[in-house]
């Protein structure tokens, strides 16, 4: 069983297409998508389109909940251009997407399996996301009994191996490399390179391999229409994977 993890597009269209060829070209028996599709400066429309097509398993994240349920004045920039481009039957597909997913022994989670905000394999210390002790893990995993678990939300590829043997797995952000986040306290994640994340997770007998694949694409295109939409917060990080100069 090989599967390969998708997270956080976050409407960037040429990075999708991007990890999908290189899915494409090493082969996978599933792809799942982890939620934070479409909001950004990007492409929603058209990415919704194209994921609606492909009718992947896909779980919604938490842009995807405020899209539905926020009123525009309360939304960031980029949950407010997505309310605005998305068509009325991508908000019903996005509406439909289950908060979590099993599939017989692998589990679907945005963030944490509890809740679609907090982060999972990290803590933050002082602006920073750190790697979580794995008391705090196996805390956040409650009653999860699947061998192998996929989240996203941060952004950040990483993988944990608990005591009970479940392999946790963030397979990093398609869309986006570097952002300012703001819940629970304001915290930055840079990971340094501008390439889309992905992650490939290969049942080996009774253990889990996993691959973190960083794919190039034409991210100063991106950046160009992130200019477009004046957003100067975007340009930079689809460039460098940097929100402040390096």
């Amino acid at each position: 069983m090989k599967i390969a993890a998708l997270s956080d597009i976050h409407g960037n269209l040429p990075a999708l297409d991007a990890v999908l060829a290189d899915i494409a070209r090493r082969g996978a028996d599933l792809i799942v998508n982890l939620g934070d599709i479409l909001s950004g400066p990007l492409l929603p429309r058209e990415t919704a389109e194209r994921l609606m097509a492909l009718d992947l398993p896909t779980i919604g994240g938490n842009h995807e909940r405020q899209v539905l349920s926020w009123h525009p004045d309360r939304m960031g920039a980029s949950d407010r251009y997505a309310d605005e481009q998305i068509t009325a039957g991508q908000r019903d597909w996005i509406a439909s997407l289950p908060a979590v997913l099993r599939l017989e022994d692998v589990f679907l989670c945005h963030a944490t399996p509890r809740s679609d905000v907090e982060c999972y394999l990290e803590d933050i210390v002082e602006g920073e996301l750190i790697p979580a002790p794995l008391k705090s893990i196996e805390e956040r995993t409650g009653g999860c009994d699947a061998g192998l678990i996929f989240c996203g939300h941060s952004h950040i590829p990483r993988l944990a191996h608990l005591g009970s043997g479940q392999v946790i797995v963030n397979p990093g952000s398609v869309g986006i490399q570097a952002y300012d986040g703001h819940h629970p306290v304001p915290h930055t994640v840079q990971l340094g390179s501008p390439h889309a994340r992905y992650a490939i997770a290969e049942r080996l007998g009774a253990q889990w391999t996993v691959d973190f694949v960083a794919v190039p694409y034409d991210w100063e295109a991106a950046a160009q229409l992130a200019r477009q939409r004046e957003r100067e917060d975007w340009v930079r990080a689809l460039r460098t994977g940097f929100v402040r100069p390096s």
